[in-house]
């Protein structure tokens, strides 16, 4: 197709995710580029090989499969480059091992995913990285937050199991004029709902496990990042030696073509339920960023596309019985498995532990639930929720 590129690049979500990372051209018309499995690559003469002068010099440093997905991945992003690493938390992690170093300050927002805690509180600070925990409601009071050795400012929005909305272009705008790093979280909205490098943000992160993927059957992770950091990231990545296998970027790119159909059927059966969860007497709140009565609702209005399909709510409860009633009500469920992650076709149902909080306590009135909504017909999952909640009102 002549002028592809110019076409696609004022087309919709779902043709772009159809057509872009990967020319069929290339591979003698197939629609879908080839899996490219190795690790050695030759060269053609000494020459080529002592100066590497070549596209592909060995197998963790890409091949044309996972050159398709990151190809895409920029594109959707609008950045610089992208790398492909084994996990949604290797997403995170390295980004802070490659810009952040000892005697530096790190504000990470509190309602961050427990696992990027668990390394800051571990890994970083053994590294002697000083790590501060702030509100994600804080907004412009983030200035008052940064040292003279901050570097870094992490940003989730919405938060983990709570959804917090956070004020992403005011905060990156406070961090820079602090020549700091701007780092965030934006598994939730993908880059469908949400551009965060448009936003102020530096580097964008993806756990591609979740909507990417969207089979619960493959692990990974998506860094892209802006001009200025692309570099830095880059080679922090290759001298850790990180990298994926063709077979799961291709599993990914896969993933990635329905994408957009799958997370706009998420989005509408979420929304419903959320809603109907809202009118429940049995239920005391539901912490779903695009409800009007979400605290933080009018931030997302204004910076997202859409949302996702995962939420939670608070389960009414009596009072020193919270882990019964939350426990009769998930056993009860039947479509909804219990597991980690999310993002797949299935719904999954989890309860929520808040206890690492250290300054947005979150929620305590009733026991925590976050719902995964599936692709299974709304009915059938609200008929399944209401057997949780026969269970958990017999208690």
């Amino acid at each position: 197709m002549k002028n592809k590129d110019g076409f696609l690049d004022a087309a919709g979500v779902n043709t772009r995710l159809a057509h872009l990372g990967n020319d069929p051209a290339d591979y003698h018309g197939f629609v879908n580029p080839p899996i490219v499995r190795g690790s050695t690559v030759l060269f053609p003469d000494a020459q080529t090989m002592v100066t590497e002068n070549q596209k592909y010099t060995y197998g963790t440093h890409g091949t044309p499969t996972t050159d398709a997905l990151c190809d895409l991945v920029n594109r959707l992003e609008g950045s610089a480059g992208t790398i492909l690493v084994s996990s949604g938390l290797a997403a995170v992690t390295i980004p802070f091992l490659a810009y952040l170093g000892a005697g530096d300050h790190a504000l990470i927002v509190d309602s961050v995913y427990f696992p990027t805690r668990r390394f800051c509180n571990g890994m970083l600070k053994q590294l002697g990285v000083e790590v501060e925990y702030y509100d994600p409601a804080i907004g412009a009071g983030i200035e008052a937050l940064i040292l003279p050795n901050t570097k870094l400012l992490h940003l989730e929005a919405p938060g983990s199991n709570t959804f917090e909305m956070q004020d992403v272009a005011l905060m990156s705008a406070i961090a820079h004029r602090h020549d700091c790093i701007v780092t965030m979280d934006n598994t939730w909205a993908t880059p469908l709902y949400f551009n965060p490098l448009d936003h102020g943000v530096d580097v964008s992160i993806h756990a591609a496990t979740k909507y990417p993927a969207g089979h619960s059957d493959v692990l990974m992770g998506f860094i892209s990042t802006n001009e200025k950091h692309w570099k830095k990231l880059h080679d922090a990545n290759r001298d850790l030696g990180l990298c994926v296998t063709s077979d799961d970027a291709y599993q990914v790119l896969r993933g990635m073509r329905s994408m957009g159909v799958r997370l706009e059927h998420h989005r509408k059966s979420a929304l419903e339920i959320a809603q109907w969860l809202e009118g429940r007497d049995d239920v005391l709140q539901v912490l779903h960023p695009a409800l009007p009565s979400f605290p933080s609702h009018d931030l997302w209005k204004r910076d997202f596309k859409g949302s996702s399909g995962v939420f939670s709510f608070v389960l009414k409860a009596q009072e020193g019985r919270f882990k019964e009633h939350s426990h009769a009500f998930l056993d009860a469920l039947s479509i909804f498995g219990l597991g980690f992650s999310w993002g797949g076709f299935e719904s999954l149902a989890v309860p929520v532990s808040l206890r690492d909080r250290t300054v947005a306590k979150g929620p305590t009135e009733g026991p925590v639930i976050r719902l995964q909504i599936g692709l299974e017909n709304v009915e059938d999952i609200k008929r399944d929720l209401e057997a949780g909640f026969a269970a958990s009102a017999a208690i």
